[in-house]
């Protein structure tokens, strides 16, 4: 049923609704250039005012998009059951965080991943671009 607040088919968000439905998730997806493929990883996240913070492994496989200046990270959901979802797709650059920033996100939030070992390397995703679609099929 469409209560009118979206309608039915596809539909662009705004980047504060993009910005509002990322704030309100804590799994993200990756999308980087690796060797001679592209790779799709997920993430735990939190959000940073307007910067997304993931943290992983020193030695692992996203340790090399550091200083990378071309990364996806994306962000979706979907309820197979009322046909709804939205899909966050942001392009941008991951830095390496300091000891400083670290701190400071300590005195809010804290980001915790799934996977176990050891994720000590926080990295910070700052977006150049951010596009959102929400989706709502007739049922």
């Amino acid at each position: 049923m469409n209560d009118g607040a979206h309608p039915i088919g596809s539909s662009e968000m705004s980047p504060s609704e993009c910005w509002d439905l990322l704030a309100a998730s804590t799994v993200g997806r990756v999308g980087f250039r690796y060797t001679d493929t592209i790779k799709v990883l997920p993430v735990n996240y939190i959000l940073a005012g307007q910067t997304v913070v993931i943290r992983t492994s020193p030695t692992g496989v996203l340790s090399t998009i550091a200083a990378d200046d071309d990364v996806a990270f994306e962000v979706d959901y979907h309820n197979a059951t009322s046909g709804a979802g939205w899909s966050v797709l942001m392009s941008g650059t991951v830095e390496v965080m300091t000891q400083q920033q670290i701190d400071e996100l300590r005195h809010g939030k804290r980001v915790v991943p799934w996977a176990g070992g050891d994720r000590s390397l926080h990295l910070r995703f700052t977006a150049k671009t951010i596009e959102g679609r929400r989706v709502l099929r007739r049922r």
